[in-house]
């Protein structure tokens, strides 16, 4: 659930081509839907009860999972001397992950198996990412930002956007990210959780 007036730019612009919207609400959308299966929430049932629904091999290959995402995010440095909290940051990693994921393949179904067009020089997948990154701009003084990095489940806007899309198998094959590159990271590092 969110208000309604987040669906103003850079979240959601009626003026924009639909690849900028999945790319900006509709990964927010797909963030918030799974949050029914991060951390917190895959603890209860389809009725809001806590209830342990999964089994013990889904939970297993989760948790391995999440220890990674816990590790990437934890060698974030947004200032000098501080990282970012992977344990705290957790279930907002895992909605980015997974929101930034469906909203993809949301975008791709989408187009109907015709081809993107190109606008102002960019393909379909370059102006869904450029979306998802828009919105999640920002800008904060330090005082500000080591307060949210010791205390808010959010990462950073910055981490929000590089540690969802290098998890993201379509961002390499968009902008042509090959090791050497900041953003690439190996295949077998890479995470998906839905």
């Amino acid at each position: 659930m969110f208000p309604a007036a987040v669906l103003q730019p850079p979240f959601f612009d009626s003026i924009a081509d639909d690849a900028v919207n999945y790319g900006a609400i509709g990964t927010i959308i797909g963030h918030e839907i799974s949050h029914g299966f991060d951390d917190w929430g895959s603890q209860y049932d389809g009725n809001g009860n806590l209830r342990d629904w999964w089994t013990a091999e889904d939970r297993k290959r989760f948790d391995e999972r999440t220890k990674i995402l816990v590790a990437q995010y934890s060698a974030f440095s947004p200032l000098p001397g501080y990282t970012v909290n992977g344990e705290l940051t957790l279930g907002e990693n895992i909605a980015d992950n997974a929101g930034l994921e469906i909203a993809y393949k949301a975008y791709r179904r989408s187009l109907g198996g015709t081809p993107a067009p190109v606008i102002d020089g960019m393909s379909g997948d370059e102006r869904f990412f450029a979306g998802f990154a828009q919105a999640f701009r920002g800008k904060a003084r330090d005082a500000a930002m080591l307060s949210q990095i010791k205390s808010d489940p959010h990462s950073p806007d910055e981490f929000r956007v590089n540690g969802a899309v290098r998890n993201h198998r379509a961002f390499y094959s968009t902008y042509g990210v090959k090791p050497g590159d900041k953003m690439y990271l190996p295949t077998e590092q890479r995470v998906s959780i839905w």
